[in-house]
């Protein structure tokens, strides 16, 4: 398996020939979409999701409902090619076994209506990765690679090391990293290095194009 970290929470996943994108928003360069063979999009958020990017591309995408029906308003010739997928739900992409994972965004505060929001377990020959998307829900099994959400409005640096260590990937790749500055981002791997660790697990924040060792 092969991991690469795009921009802000995109993360490119290939195996075996398959390339899958997740979670190319505003932050993301295009170029992150080359060669894919589908997309996967956790929630609505700007940041997670870009019509123009799924535009420029005729590969098929994989949602929630809430993002296929802003797919069907913003870019009506994707939605002949996006699958909405629901709670739960094992399906195949590229040749990958996929599963989605929980509902709602995380609280970002609690006058705000919740979002919702799906996480994706992706299995890529023997091991396992999986992306929340917006939210701290565990993936309910083991996995060998978390993209583990670092920097957010509804997130605070304890809750980011509790979610890391309560699902206990050997290896947290950092993402949604885009809103804090490099030295709060600093902050945050010293944080997370002060604990994971203890656990046996590793955690690492790499630029954009670069791949996980």
């Amino acid at each position: 398996m092969r991991i690469t970290k795009f921009g802000h929470a995109c993360v490119r996943v290939e195996h075996d020939g398959a390339t899958i994108v997740l979670d190319p928003g505003v932050f993301t360069d295009r170029a992150a979409l080359d060669g894919a063979d589908a997309v996967l999009i956790t929630h609505e958020h700007v940041d997670h999701y870009l019509p123009d990017h799924l535009a420029a591309i005729d590969v098929p995408v994989f949602t929630i409902d809430a993002v296929a029906a802003k797919i069907r308003e913003d870019v009506p010739e994707v939605a002949e090619r996006t699958t909405v997928v629901l709670p739960g739900q094992t399906f195949e992409v590229a040749g990958l076994p996929v599963r989605a994972v929980g509902e709602l965004h995380a609280v970002i505060h609690p006058d705000y209506p919740r979002f919702h929001n799906s996480g994706f377990v992706i299995t890529a020959g023997a091991e396992k990765v999986y992306h929340p998307g917006d939210a701290l829900t565990g993936p309910g099994e083991y996995v060998d690679v978390l993209l583990a959400p670092v920097s957010a409005p509804w997130l605070k640096i304890s809750e980011a090391i509790d979610f890391a260590r309560s699902v206990e990937a050997p290896r947290n790749l950092a993402i949604h990293d885009r809103i804090y500055s490099d030295v709060g981002l600093g902050f945050v791997e010293t944080h997370m290095n002060a604990f994971l660790p203890k656990q046996g697990l590793s955690y690492v924040r790499l630029a954009d194009g670069e791949e996980l060792a």
